[in-house]
């Protein structure tokens, strides 16, 4: 069988005032094409398929358009589990109607496990493996609070926790297996320790969990993981993945190369991932110098793209103020498809008259980041208390992530 694993997909999301509808409908139908090209068993969406609790309707209907489309290819089997972004009640609207379809959706974790376990099977309806589909694990899914614990008590009782619901659903799948060794795939919505971010990867606030350590997961012969939209091996482990979003979702990812996995199993279980590139489908670049480099970097680029797209980001590497230094930037690229949608540049430190960290803006920073900002202001803080107001205000996040 060939799975296909993907994630990560945000439809619905808002780039700087820039809707990415047409991009994500580039996504679908090179996935499409994919599935029919590759021969696609079973595709497997590890999460985040929505950007928001209350996606815009485009941005469902370019995710029910593809799961009609998909029934009409070689994919038999589609499993969609939920992320943090996602609303457990948005993607269950549909689920009892999709279940005819072949359609699995997880968007919750269920008190029993067993419906957690999805047989894929061949078109002999052989079973061929075993996927343990295991959404975003909320806080309140996997541990119950206890009166008077400490911060770090309740991350080694929710770290358990995770550990726990693994071990718990790999030794039901187990048993299932019956005498013939089937390979079990697990699934995942979390950050795993060791791993690269970026910035459009907003923290799981999971109670005061960032990061959960790879050792604990049971000996699975694959886990599909999403959340983080950097492509990578967990750990070194070639059985251990997240394959990234499928568009870059913020400047820091546009020198990253998107991926799809497609992963296939031999007669003895042993695995073979295939990372295929996902086409740039809308290109954006971050241009730095001083102003004059600036603007040669803008009209070569304004020659080579020749009424290509494009979205930039100047990052200007001087300290100056120039009131009209987006009308002179916007002025090189006039009569182009070249829009700028950022520009930063240091502050000017001269005997304390300006600030002198780079200036951030609200559309960069998480919660988080703000939180640390407002302690830096504050000096009568000792480290200690700065480090318990910040697990407090993780603590915080997260239950407001769960009532969310």
């Amino acid at each position: 069988m060939k799975i296909l694993h993907t994630s990560d997909w945000h439809l619905g999301q808002y780039f700087m005032m820039k809707t990415r509808e047409s991009e994500h409908l580039h996504f679908l139908n090179w996935l499409i094409e994919v599935v029919n090209k590759q021969q696609i068993d079973a595709l497997i969406v590890a999460g985040d398929i929505f950007d928001s609790a209350s996606p815009p309707s485009y941005a469902r209907k370019l995710y029910s358009d593809f799961i009609v489309r998909l029934q009409k290819s070689s994919c038999r089997q589609l499993i969609i589990m939920a992320g943090n972004h996602d609303s457990i009640a948005v993607l269950n609207e549909n689920k009892d109607l999709l279940k005819a379809l072949d359609v699995s959706v997880l968007a919750g974790l269920s008190d029993d496990l067993n419906e957690h376990i999805i047989e894929l099977k061949d078109d002999r309806q052989n079973t061929q493996a075993l996927v343990c589909a295991l959404p975003f694990l909320r806080a309140a899914d996997v541990m119950r609070s206890v009166q008077g614990s400490s911060a770090a008590d309740k991350q080694i009782s929710l770290q358990q926790g995770i550990a726990d619901t693994y071990q718990s659903i790999f030794e039901l799948a187990n048993a299932q297996c019956h005498e013939k060794a089937l390979p079990i795939i697990a699934t995942g919505h979390l950050t795993a320790v060791g791993c690269s971010v970026s910035d459009s990867v907003r923290e799981i606030y999971i109670g005061t969990l960032t990061a959960f350590p790879a050792v604990l997961f049971p000996a699975f012969n694959y886990i599909a993981l999403g959340h983080l939209h950097r492509a990578q091996k967990v750990q070194k482990t070639d059985h251990i993945r997240y394959c990234g979003s499928p568009i870059a979702l913020s400047f820091d990812e546009t020198r990253q190369q998107k991926n799809i996995n497609i992963i296939e199993f031999d007669t003895n279980n042993a695995l073979t991932v295939n990372e295929t590139v996902i086409p740039v489908f809308q290109r954006m670049q971050v241009i730095s110098g001083d102003l004059e480099s600036v603007i040669e970097q803008l009209q070569e680029l304004k020659k080579e793209l020749a009424g290509e797209s494009a979205w930039i980001e100047v990052k200007l590497k001087q300290a100056f103020y120039l009131s009209d230094v987006h009308a002179l930037l916007n002025e090189q690229v006039q009569e182009s498809q070249i829009e700028i949608l950022k520009i930063s540049s240091p502050t000017i430190n001269e005997k304390n008259q300006y600030q002198a960290a780079d200036k951030s803006t609200l559309d960069n920073l998480t919660p988080a980041d703000l939180f640390q900002h407002r302690l830096q202001i504050e000096d009568s803080y000792s480290d200690q208390q700065r480090e318990q107001l910040t697990k407090l205000f993780a603590e915080v996040c997260s239950e407001v992530e769960h009532k969310s």
